[in-house]
């Protein structure tokens, strides 16, 4: 009931309504440019003598369509916050031949194209949705305008209908009539904004059909991103194993190397007397912690690349993992089958960095690890009871980690309104 009182007055519901307002205007532009300009190009083309003009009034169509679907998709993204990638356009080819063919060939053309003509009866009832404010603020106002208007004694106030003929339109006859007509003028007004927003969800999938990226190209597209990410992520932990040999493990065995040499220079020549035992004894002891601490290194990089307790499987991973949080965790596990190894590992490494987000970021007390396996793939849900507000952009790990989930074709979706709680959940194909 909140929800239906308070809808008019939301932002959501007035930018729906501009946006009805706005695309209408569009849409009769691209239906002209569609049905005129094209149909007279094909019917030109038809004819011998008219064969160029046709051929260039098609690809004007072609291109003002391509154009107006921009303007179309830049209104969806301003107003409904629904923001659809643009499709790739036609490479450009050499010569004014090659170059028309691949403008008659563009795909995202014709589509837009198709959005221009079916557009049409869906900015009508948008328009007819808009006009559902305006009636409505209208006759909320009678008694106002009785008040003003101040009609002679039997003189009706009109009122309008927001249903097609006036159908349902009461005249108020007196100034106490004018309420009843206020009380439908706020019914009206309490179901424009869902009318409204029935409408445009028609267009929104019009508008990520075919004015958005194919569906091969879009693919095509995601491939190409995730195969990118794939290379930097190898590149960055390559150069950061290369680093943390460099300033650690190879430090540590320069410096054992050093305990060994200066100790047998103390221990004297071979078959002689010892010249230092004391300061022998003490580097040979330098060198054996050396070697223990060169050791936990090695130990401490094979684990960042692989964590030996998976080796046991995803779900004593993570049991191993919430065992050593600093904050309670609840852990639920259901893997009737075991990922592949590579889906293991970024799926363990994407947990450890939101348990430690939680500590070090939430303040919560108590954070739920979900993995479950639905429709062959793996879903890992964590959530906390912190003060929330955790956002891809905010630099704790989660752009990595999206990045990260990608390269396999998988998704990362947050819920984090301020105050809390926080919601991460990450979905992984059983195999990569």
């Amino acid at each position: 009931m909140h929800a239906v009182l308070t809808a008019p007055f939301t932002r959501r519901a007035w930018a729906e309504a501009g946006y009805c307002l706005l695309s209408f205007p569009v849409g009769l532009v691209g239906f002209g440019s569609a049905l005129i300009l094209l149909a007279l190009g094909v019917a030109l083309t038809a004819s011998v003598v008219g064969a160029g003009p046709g051929l260039v009034l098609a690809v004007l169509a072609l291109g003002l369509s391509g154009a107006l679907a921009a303007l179309q998709r830049a209104l969806a993204a301003r107003l409904l916050a629904d923001r659809v990638a643009a499709p790739a356009r036609p490479r450009p080819a050499d010569g004014f031949f090659a170059r028309l063919d691949a403008r008659l060939r563009d795909e995202a053309a014709w589509r837009a194209t198709a959005y221009g003509l079916v557009k049409v009866p869906v900015a009508v009832f948008q328009l007819y949705a808009a006009a559902w404010w305006l009636i409505g603020v209208f006759d909320f106002l009678t008694p106002l305008r009785w008040l003003i208007v101040d009609p002679a004694d039997g003189e009706l106030m009109r009122t309008i209908s927001p249903f097609p003929g006036g159908a349902g339109a009461p005249h108020s006859a007196g100034f106490a009539a004018t309420f009843i007509t206020a009380g439908i003028g706020v019914v009206t007004l309490l179901a424009a904004p869902w009318f409204t927003r029935a409408v445009v969800a028609v267009d929104r999938w019009l508008v990520r059909v075919l004015l958005g990226p194919g569906e091969l190209a879009q693919r095509v597209r995601n491939l190409e991103e995730t195969r990118a990410l794939a290379v930097e992520d190898s590149a960055a932990r390559l150069r950061r194993l290369e680093r943390d040999l460099h300033d650690g493990a190879q430090v540590r065995l320069v410096a054992l190397a050093m305990s060994l040499s200066m100790a047998a220079e103390r221990l004297g020549p071979a078959g002689g007397p010892v010249i230092d035992p004391d300061r022998a004894r003490e580097l040979v002891r330098t060198a054996h912690r050396s070697a223990g601490e060169v050791l936990s290194d090695l130990r401490n990089l094979s684990r960042g690349i692989h964590p030996p307790v998976l080796d046991e499987g995803l779900a004593d991973a993570l049991a191993t993992l919430c065992a050593g949080t600093l904050v309670p965790v609840e852990l639920s596990v259901d893997l009737p089958r075991r990922p592949s190894p590579a889906i293991e590992s970024i799926a363990y490494f994407c947990v450890a960095e939101l348990l430690a987000n939680v500590i070090k970021h939430s303040g919560a007390g108590h954070a739920v690890l979900r993995a479950e396996q639905r429709n062959d793939r793996l879903q890992l849900l964590v959530s906390d009871d912190g003060h929330g507000g955790a956002e891809i952009r905010t630099g704790t790990g989660l752009p990595g980690l999206a990045q990260r989930v990608r390269t396999v074709d998988g998704s990362l979706r947050i819920s984090s309104p301020p105050g809390g709680p926080t919601a991460v959940e990450i979905e992984l194909p059983l195999h990569a």
